[in-house]
């Protein structure tokens, strides 16, 4: 397969965290695929249009990749599919959505529909694989999301000072509010303390959580989306990463944390389990437990061993999730 059409959310240019459509399209470019796309449009009516649109122009493609999510993008993934199979189109849904278990027990058959019929289902996540099993699908495979691991120095921190980094969507599934609890917490023991939060609006949260801080009278450093690079210089400034979602697969930025020498703090929920393992490279608290939180960070404050141990081997997690790792799957499927 040579000719790609790879459809989902391309809204980069409008200030929205870039997706997986705009990270592994790229790198299959580089590859040597020729890789079409659908749809950079900011409307939801107009994008789905336009998604549609393309399988009809592009309908001589070997295969057509989709980003596939639980919430409204869950329907697009449901159309697409089903013109592909129209059309006699090879097509793999690419499994994202945190909330695709959900789906399979609630909309079964419109699962089996998009599921059963493609050409291959990958999921970046095992969490997702092990619920696909569950439900019957056994065409699913493990590909994890992929990071240019040369773009990620490693800064090897000999202690963690109380300085939080929050990189994520303000979304209320990814719970940008506990962030701001946790830190008003850090920020009665340790008057020192920062907390930068990086990320694009989404739902409003945003505002809340500013809204919270100003109640709060917490100095946070809102910096809304940055470019990748500039993020990765700004993480020099901090030394523990903090996660606070809901819902989880296989979050690229808590991957990137850890290839950076960040000493990372998460909620154990979705596919977190999974790439985190407790007390060997991470702290994993439970889902919305500000107490606990605000422990693991007093914990990594107070004890240089298990900082230099967790990031370390972070670090080393982090290599198999390396492009030059990770294509070698994509050349098996679409070569």
């Amino acid at each position: 397969m040579k000719n790609l059409l790879y459809i989902g959310n391309k809204l980069s240019k409008h200030g929205v965290t870039p997706t997986t459509i705009e990270i592994l399209g790229p790198l299959l470019e580089q590859e040597g695929f020729i890789v079409s796309y659908s749809s950079s449009e900011k409307n939801k009516v107009l994008r789905f249009v336009a998604m549609i649109w393309s399988v009809f122009r592009y309908r001589n493609v070997d295969c057509v990749l989709i980003d596939t999510y639980s919430t409204t993008n869950f329907w697009y993934a449901f159309a697409i599919s089903q013109l592909c199979r129209l059309f006699g189109l090879k097509y793999i849904p690419i499994l994202h959505g945190g909330n695709l278990a959900f789906r399979l027990k609630n909309n079964p058959q419109i699962c089996q529909m998009i599921f059963k019929y493609s050409f291959q289902n990958v999921s970046p996540s095992l969490f997702l694989i092990e619920q696909f099993k569950l439900e019957g699908y056994e065409n699913v495979i493990h590909i994890p999301n992929s990071i240019e691991l040369e773009n990620y120095p490693f800064l090897e921190r000999e202690n963690a000072k109380p300085n939080l980094l929050w990189v994520r969507s303000f979304a209320k599934i990814y719970n940008p509010m506990m962030a701001v609890e946790v830190f008003s917490v850090i920020k009665n023991k340790y008057p020192e303390a920062t907390l930068c939060m990086v990320g694009p609006e989404k739902d409003g949260s945003l505002l809340h959580a500013k809204q919270k801080a100003k109640d709060l009278k917490l100095d946070i450093l809102f910096t809304g989306k940055l470019s990748k690079q500039d993020w990765i210089n700004k993480s020099k400034e901090y030394d523990i990463f903090i996660n606070t979602t809901h819902f989880d697969n296989m979050p690229v930025s808590v991957i990137e944390g850890m290839s950076l020498g960040l000493a990372v703090v998460s909620t154990n929920v979705g596919g977190i389990p999974f790439l985190l393992e407790n007390q060997n490279d991470a702290l994993l608290i439970p889902d919305n437990d500000v107490e606990k939180m605000v422990e693991a960070i007093d914990r990594l404050i107070g004890d240089s061993d298990l900082v230099s141990k967790i990031t370390a081997n972070a670090r080393r997690k982090s290599e198999q999730f390396d492009w030059n790792v990770v294509k070698k799957e994509w050349m098996t499927i679409l070569k």
